[in-house]
């Protein structure tokens, strides 16, 4: 199977309104990019607002942000063929619990997973399973920002998990209990701070934490920027579609669109499309745009003692079942 990965997407403020007026995939995203979603078997993403035309906006010291897309965002992700969303990260409770239950609820509905954010604390924990082409992929999202969204037992919220403390026990104990019953367990964290070009210390200790607790692969998000592969482990899938501003020297626009294959044992590679994100549009990136993304992502890769090559246009990176089973018996680099 190929599973198809996308960083923070945002549907909310400045993209709202395109939502209201079209939920045609193809006024979103390029025709060389839907072409490659559509041989993917399975598509997750990190979605970065909530679905709703209700609530209020959550007051907290220091938020500068809230984004709400209208309910036909659902319909949208459904047309892009998404099969799961995260909702573990800083834009879930954006306004408030009655549109988190509009969210899961609009998602329910157009027959899209989700995992991260609950009615519960028990919920807002609970993994998904899927059935890829006869594979069983289990999904896990957790978040560590921010504190106050996080999930009670009779509190709607998120799965909040304090990573820069340590990597919190039932994170683990979740990954040991889920992985007996699928083929692959797919660990998604939004983690670490925003603009940043690499992952802290704590970031690179809680992700083989999570591989030696048995995740197959680990895909982060937050940076808004994407990171290097240290395999099984995709620091952070950047961004998809959004109203961003750009920062000229770390490119936010710039960004890929990942592939990972598996074979019968796991994981065997992954491939990442060059993408050029404008104003709630994403395209595929090319000339100078492509050249810029191919040495910023080596450079990336490098430092983990990583190598890219490069095939039809698109990043490749080995995911070899080799990589998998020393990640299990190895520590963690430090750093």
């Amino acid at each position: 199977m190929t599973i198809a990965l996308a960083g923070d997407t945002m549907l909310g403020r400045g993209v709202a309104p395109q939502i209201e007026q079209s939920t045609d995939p193809a006024d979103f995203l390029s025709s060389e990019l839907l072409g490659r979603l559509a041989e993917a078997d399975f598509f997750l993403l990190n979605l970065e607002c909530c679905v709703s035309a209700r609530g209020s906006r959550w007051e907290a010291r220091g938020k500068p942000f809230h984004f709400r897309a209208p309910p036909q965002a659902a319909d949208l992700l459904a047309r892009l063929g998404v099969g799961c969303v995260t909702l573990a990260n800083n834009h879930a409770l954006d306004y408030g619990y009655e549109a988190l239950t509009d969210t899961l609820d609009h998602l329910g509905r157009a027959g899209i997973g989700t995992v991260g954010a609950g009615p519960d604390l028990d919920r807002a924990r609970r993994p998904a399973v899927f059935t890829v082409r006869g594979t069983r992929l289990g999904v896990i999202g957790v978040s560590d920002h921010p504190r106050d969204f996080a999930a009670e037992p009779a509190r709607p919220g998120i799965a909040y998990a304090d990573l820069s403390s340590g990597t919190p026990p039932w994170t683990l104990d979740a990954i040991r209990e889920l992985r007996p019953r699928v083929d692959a367990v797919l660990v998604t964290p939004h983690w670490g701070p925003n603009m940043t070009d690499r992952p802290l210390p704590y970031v690179r200790t809680a992700a083989w934490d999570f591989v030696g607790a048995g995740a197959t692969v680990v895909a982060g998000h937050s940076a808004h920027v994407f990171h290097g592969v240290d395999p099984p482990v995709l620091y952070d899938l950047g961004d998809f579609i959004d109203d961003y501003a750009v920062d000229e020297l770390l490119r936010n626009d710039l960004g890929l669109l990942w592939f990972v294959e598996f074979g019968e044992r796991g994981p065997v590679r992954l491939r990442a499309l060059p993408i050029k994100l404008a104003y709630a549009r994403t395209r595929a990136a090319h000339g100078e745009e492509w050249a810029w993304i191919r040495r910023r992502f080596t450079q990336a890769c490098a430092r983990m003692g990583t190598a890219v090559s490069v095939e039809e246009g698109e990043f490749v990176v080995g995911l070899g079942n080799h990589a998998y089973a020393e990640a299990m018996e190895e520590s963690p680099p430090e750093g």
